[in-house]
């Protein structure tokens, strides 16, 4: 349940992880403009907290560590998810909306897909509508690129615009962290400052014997944002060089569209003392995957 929440009888709690891109190619463009993506997701230990209760009508409350950066929005995409799940079970929405805001917006960790796709399973179960896995992942992608992989929440490969998800490979334990400057990026505009060109989907192993291979996998692979973002945010660059010099480091990159970074390490808990040596002026978070 959300820090500081009431215990409401038949309230539902879900949490919504960070979404951590650990590569990113771009593999092509649709007529209609979308762009086609490759990617390895997986989720950090680290989230937004959603509750829903019982009400009389739709409505949403934010609170939380970072939820001033939400006070300007007009329509936040957790009401957006609500109404759009009310429609497809051809019902009013109603229910009382309790988002704990712990993760940075528009850093390129899907924190607002994560909370539409924490309010889809609140609501579906909420409401009682026990709707079908494929009918859920239908809704999710009209709400953007990542609610579609933030809606199961587990490892995956995505492509495409993120409608077509496989699973992923074998992955060992390993430790995050994840590291924001506190510096918004939109995403359009970091596809739009991206050089022109696309590259082939990366063909995967199996699995990993340990972190240092995935590491050593993931490196060629890249981020095919990365560049662009830096060019529009150059911090994203020192957020790198701090995270790659910390002890233990075995790689250093952007998720997403930025401007949040991560580093991979061979523990969680040499993530965790690698995130308390980050400058305390940045977002940042060291442990386990989800």
């Amino acid at each position: 349940m959300t820090e500081g929440a009431p215990a409401v009888p038949g309230a539902v709690a879900e949490f919504a992880a960070a979404k951590v891109n650990l590569f990113l190619r771009v593999t092509g463009r649709r007529p209609d403009g979308y762009h086609l993506l490759d990617s390895l997701v997986v989720f950090a230990g680290v989230g937004d907290d959603l509750n829903a209760a019982p009400a009389g009508s739709l409505g949403l409350r934010v609170e939380g560590p970072e939820a001033g950066a939400l006070a300007a929005e007009p329509d936040n995409l957790v009401l957006r998810a609500a109404r759009a799940l009310a429609a497809r079970a051809g019902i009013e929405p109603r229910a009382a909306l309790t988002l704990g805001k712990r993760l940075p917006v528009a850093s390129g960790i899907g924190g607002g897909s994560a909370d539409a796709a924490a309010a889809l399973r609140a609501l579906d179960l909420l409401w009682g509508l026990g709707l079908s896995g494929a009918a859920l992942r239908g809704i999710a992608a009209t709400l953007g690129a990542d609610v579609p992989v933030c809606l199961a929440g587990r490892p995956a490969r995505m492509q495409g615009i993120g409608e077509l998800l496989g699973p992923a490979p074998g992955l060992p334990r390993f430790g995050l962290l994840l590291a924001n400057p506190r510096l918004a990026l939109a995403t359009p505009a970091v596809f739009r400052a991206r050089a022109p060109g696309f590259r082939p989907p990366a063909e995967a192993p199996d699995g990993f014997g340990d972190a240092a291979a995935l590491a050593d996998w993931l490196r060629p692979l890249g981020n095919d944002l990365e560049a662009p973002a830096i060019a529009l945010c150059p911090p994203v660059a020192e957020v790198l060089a701090a995270i790659a010099a910390r002890p233990g480091c075995l790689l250093a990159r952007m998720s997403g569209s930025g401007a949040t970074c991560f580093g991979l390490f061979p523990t969680p808990a040499e993530a965790a003392a690698a995130a308390a040596q980050l400058p305390p002026a940045w977002w940042r978070w060291g442990g386990a995957p989800a």
